[in-house]
Order: structure tokens, then C-alpha cells, then sequence
């Protein structure tokens, strides 16, 4: 079947001229999870990871992807179709610089930026923008998302969006832009207090906007998808238009500075700037910042919601520790299990993410996905790793926890990795540092406990996360090549650090920071990190020998939080397990 869209595809570029195609994972929106009527790159190349681009030449073709995804993308693509590329070891404008130089290509400008455009032509690629030649023979391509797009309340929000409106727009106008348009719909969610159901796992509607100097916006999305309690809550200072009604209104903007952001708006945006005549402003999303430093009430929303989770969580390591020594139990059953202690949970929406739920082997494909083909049992005594969260309107959770399925002791080898990867996570959940500080800076402290062995893994250590929006959310990140952009208190960002021994078994362990003022006395500000989530850790896979006095003292202050916040809320068998999963560790 592959082979044949393959075809089809290269005889349309025939037709056109073109010497190749390059097909991004992402949607006009550039975001890194699309709803299924965008999901070209999977149903052409097979491989289903949230980051990736195919090229596709008259005979030769590459599918790229990052360390998350290398055992996935050899599982999910056929070696006599695609070569598999790192994206970062084997850039894909470097690739095609080397295999086709010179070469006519063309790409869908609605799924690329002009910076990622000027990659390719800086190779000596000429780069040309044509309709995708996908989706006239992508013959069952399912229907856009129709979810409507519902207000957000004030009581979860903690800022109205008209303050929201007048704030951004100050910003812009202080940098002297008389507009910014607005390309990422987490902007538009969070300006404006809006959530909706357009993707699985993540509650937003899927539009662009446009905020005007003097605070007043446009929101284009489909009419149909807003109804009359959003038209409400919008006032009459939000215009509403449908998307393919948006070269009228850039129309309006001739002569105005419009600030765009080059790395994350579709080129064909800022082509339909310039057709407009308006001036364009390169600039960041003004709303990334702001939305990423959650108010007072965001953050009494977080420390709520992870509470409901944490009880959610222990009730399936309750029984998960109980029930994985028989050897009954498989990937996907443990995972829908946790999904039924979550749903039972109130006020829980919907799982922030698929569940990374890998036993064994699998447990060493970083962003595995377990599926009807590839579900294996979960048998006694091997490592099972479970990567989960929860969509709270409160909050949005993201824990991971490697587990020992039992009955009998684990290996020293596996208690040895478990444990330094439990150091580093420790030695970043503990660390304070000077207001400024940025993620990459902290990054080595969570890594040189296995960098004392030898030993390494290949992604960030953590990423920032929204509020009752995406798990993943910008500008800053655990990350040794991310953008610094200093850490500053309301951010929300996961400390999980992992190590990964492919075919046999592998182990991350996550929680979520708050990043909180410390209460230090001198002349410069300090930072430190509230832990959010609320679950304990293994202790049959720590090895108390390889923690120093103050990462022990932690694991222990930890624990005894985790039991005396969770326990009175779980049913007695339940709490009985927490009261020992949460023991100090020399008891």
C-alpha cells in the first residue's frame, strides 16, 4: 500500500515538474499533535511519532525523525521504501543538498515556516510552493475536526480575556506593531478563554487570530463551531470569520505593521501578508511567555488537580503491584486500567497524552505506542514503564513511574540504573539557582549521575506544560540544545530523566515542577521547584547505597508527603499499600 501512494505521488510531481516533495508531520498550524485530516506523513511513510518530515524524490526517499523516535521509526517503515535519517545527526536540507543538489522542490506552504523554507534554499534547493499532492488521491481522509469552541471560566483561568486582550496588546504596541497575528491556537485558547475539542488529547480549537493595537481581535474558525454562550463570552469586541475568509480581512491591514512569528507561522501566511500590503514584523508569539508563567489561580488549579490525580495514580499502583506477579496482565490492559481510575476521577476530561505503557523491550522505545499488534504481555519480574497524565479544567498532569513487576528482587544492574536515574531526578527537583537561570543550564544535574557511569539518554529532561492545555508547552525546557529563555516563577515544567538498554528494558521517571521564589537571604533573587505530582517511587529498584544523605532525606520528605496528602481520600487496602510504598527507605 505504501508503495503505491508513493507512486501516485511521485507521477503528480512528474506532472508538475517538480524533482521531489517534502511532507512535515505537522498541520497549517505547525503544532506537534494534528487531528487525523492532517496526518499526511503517517499515512504516507507508516510512521505515526508527533515529530518527523518525509522527502520524497523521483528514486529515493527519506523519512526523518529525532532520538524519541529512532526504534520506532525502524518498526513503523519499510527499509526498501525509506531511508530513516536522525534529524539532528542528518539534517533534512542537508540530505538533500548531498542526494539532489540544485534540485525543483515543493513543499505545501501552509505546513512549513519561512525559516524552515530558507533552510532548504540556503542548500541551493529551489523551492517551489504548490497545493499538497497528497490529498487528491488521499481518498479516505477522514473529516476536519467540528468540536465548538467553549469558553474557559474565569474561575480557572484567573484572568478574563479582555485583560488578557488589553495586556498582550500593550506589548505590542510598547514594540510598535499595530497588530500581531496569532498562529499557534494555544494563543488564541489562552487570550481569549476559549477550550474546545478539535485534538484527542489536548482541549483547543483549532484557529488562528489576529489582536489588534487597540485590543480588539479577530478569531478565524468555522462560524458553526461557535455557539451562542462563546459568542457571549467573546463580546462584541471579537470579531468572528471563517478561515477561508482571512485574505479579506489582512486586506484591512494595508500599511499596518503586523507582527509575525518566522519560526512557527506558515509561510503562506506571511505570503498573504505581503499580498495584503501590510508590513511584517518578525517577533515572537507575544503570548508565550505570559501564558507560560500561570497566575495564582493556575497554580492553586495545578496543586488541585494533581491531587485528584495522585489518588488516580495510587489506586492503579495499588493494584498494579498486586496483580502484575501473575502474569495476566498485557500492555493495554494495564494502561486502560489507569485510564478507569483517572476516569473515575472528578472532573477529569480526557488523557493529556496516549499512554507510553512498555513492558520489557518495549519500555526502551522512548515513545512507544502500544497497539493491537504490537500489545505483549506484562510477565513477572521485568521493568514496566508507564508514561501517562490527565486533562483536568484545572490542570493538566504528566507522570511517569518504572515499576518492578515481582514477585522476586530486581537485578542489580536494573536497581543500579533505577537509582541513578532517581539521583538526577532528585539532585533537578531539589536544585535553587539565581533568577535568569535557564533550563539548559539545569539540564546536567539530572544527567550526571548516569554521566558518572558512563551512561546518557538521548531527549530533554523535561518540557514546560500548559494549564488545562497541550503537555507540551514552550518557550522554556530541560533541554541541552533548547532556546534559553530563563525560568521564572508560575512556569510548570517535568523533571524526567530516563535510560534506555534497547531489547531489554527501560526507565524514566517523571514529576512536574512549580517553579516557586526561595526563601534565600542575599543580594539576588532565588528560584527553587515545588513538586506538583503526587505517587511514589518503586522502592523495590532503589538502591539506597548509590543516594547521598540529601537526595535520601528527599526521597523520604517525598514520600511521607505523598502519604499524608493521598491517604485519607483511598479506600483501606489502598492506603495500607501507600503506607508502605511510602516507608522511609532505611525503615
Amino acid at each position: 500500500m505504501m508503495k503505491e501512494r508513493i507512486s501516485s505521488l511521485r507521477a503528480a510531481l512528474r506532472a508538475q515538474g517538480l524533482d521531489g516533495f517534502i511532507q512535515p508531520r505537522n498541520d497549517e498550524f505547525l503544532g506537534e499533535y494534528v487531528p487525523d485530516s492532517a496526518a499526511r506523513l503517517a499515512w504516507l511513510t507508516g510512521f505515526t511519532g508527533s515529530a518527523g518530515l518525509a522527502i520524497v524524490l523521483a528514486d529515493k526517499a527519506a523519512v526523518f525523525s529525532d532520538g524519541r523516535y529512532t526504534l520506532q521509526l525502524a518498526s513503523q517503515t519499510d527499509p526498501a521504501l525509506w531511508e530513516r535519517c536522525h534529524i539532528t545527526e542528518t539534517p533534512p536540507e542537508t540530505w538533500l543538498k548531498t542526494t539532489a543538489p540544485g534540485a525543483r522542490i515543493g513543499y505545501d506552504p501552509w505546513l512549513m515556516s519561512a525559516n524552515t523554507v530558507a533552510k532548504f534554499s540556503d542548500a541551493g534547493l529551489v523551492m517551489v510552493p504548490v497545493a499538497n499532492p497528497i490529498d487528491p488521491f488521499w481518498n479516505d481522509r477522514p473529516a476536519p475536526p467540528a468540536a465548538a469552541a467553549m469558553p474557559h471560566p474565569l474561575d480557572y483561568a484567573g484572568e478574563s480575556a479582555s485583560a488578557k486582550r488589553l495586556r498582550i496588546a500593550d506589548i505590542i504596541g510598547r514594540d510598535g506593531a499595530d497588530a500581531v497575528l496569532l498562529t499557534d491556537p494555544h494563543a488564541a485558547a489562552w487570550l481569549l478563554n476559549l477550550r474546545g475539542g478539535d485534538l484527542p488529547h489536548t482541549p483547543i480549537a483549532l484557529a488562528f487570530a489576529l489582536l489588534r493595537r487597540d485590543s480588539s481581535a479577530v478569531l478565524f474558525i468555522d462560524p458553526a463551531k461557535i455557539p451562542p454562550e462563546t459568542a457571549s463570552h467573546l463580546g462584541h469586541s471579537v470579531t468572528i470569520v471563517p478561515r477561508d475568509a482571512m485574505a479579506e480581512t489582512l486586506a484591512t491591514l494595508r500599511g499596518k505593521r503586523v507582527r509575525l512569528d518566522p519560526a512557527t507561522a506558515p509561510i503562506r501566511l506571511t505570503q498573504m501578508l505581503g499580498d495584503a500590503g501590510a508590513i511584517t514584523v518578525s517577533g515572537d508569539d507575544p503570548c508565550v511567555l505570559p501564558r507560560a508563567m500561570k497566575n495564582p489561580v493556575e497554580q492553586a488549579g495545578a496543586r488541585a488537580a494533581h491531587r485528584r490525580d495522585g489518588i488516580a495514580m495510587c489506586r492503579f499502583l495499588a493494584w498494579f503491584a498486586a496483580t502484575a506477579p501473575t502474569g495476566t496482565l498485557t500492555e493495554l490492559s494495564a494502561a486502560a486500567r489507569l485510564r478507569e481510575c483517572r476516569a473515575a476521577t472528578p472532573d477529569f476530561r480526557a488523557e493529556s497524552f496516549n499512554p507510553i505503557s512498555g513492558a520489557g523491550e518495549h519500555g526502551a522505545i522512548i515513545h512507544y505506542a502500544a497497539d493491537a499488534a504490537s500489545n505483549r504481555p506484562i510477565h513477572p519480574d521485568e521493568v514496566y514503564l508507564i508514561d501517562s497524565g490527565g486533562q483536568y479544567p484545572d490542570g493538566t498532569t504528566d507522570i511517569t513511574r518504572t515499576l518492578w513487576t515481582g514477585p522476586d528482587a530486581p537485578p542489580a544492574l536494573i536497581r543500579d540504573r533505577f537509582t541513578r536515574v532517581l539521583a538526577g531526578h532528585i539532585a533537578l527537583a531539589r536544585a535553587q539557582f539565581p533568577l535568569g537561570t535557564t533550563g539548559p543550564q539545569l539540564d546536567a544535574l539530572a544527567r550526571a549521575p548516569l554521566w558518572e557511569a558512563g551512561l546518557d539518554f538521548d531527549h530533554g529532561t523535561g518540557h514546560g506544560v500548559g494549564s488545562y492545555l497541550s503537555v507540551h508547552e514552550g518557550p522554556v525546557s530541560f533541554h541541552k540544545l533548547a532556546k534559553p529563555v530563563p525560568l521564572a516563577p508560575g512556569m510548570i515544567l517535568s523533571d524526567e530523566p530516563g535510560y534506555y538498554e534497547p531489547g531489554a528494558f527501560g526507565i524514566r521517571l517523571e514529576n512536574l515542577l512549580l517553579v516557586t521564589e526561595a526563601a534565600i537571604t542575599g543580594p539576588r533573587r532565588f528560584l527553587k521547584f515545588e513538586t506538583l505530582t503526587l505517587a511514589p517511587f518503586d522502592r523495590t529498584l532503589i538502591d539506597p547505597a548509590l543516594l547521598d544523605p540529601a537526595a535520601l532525606a528527599w526521597i523520604d520528605a517525598y514520600h511521607a508527603h505523598v502519604h499524608q496528602t493521598l491517604a485519607p481520600d483511598l479506600q483501606p487496602p489502598e492506603a495500607a499499600w501507600l503506607a508502605t510504598a511510602c516507608a522511609p527507605l532505611d525503615g
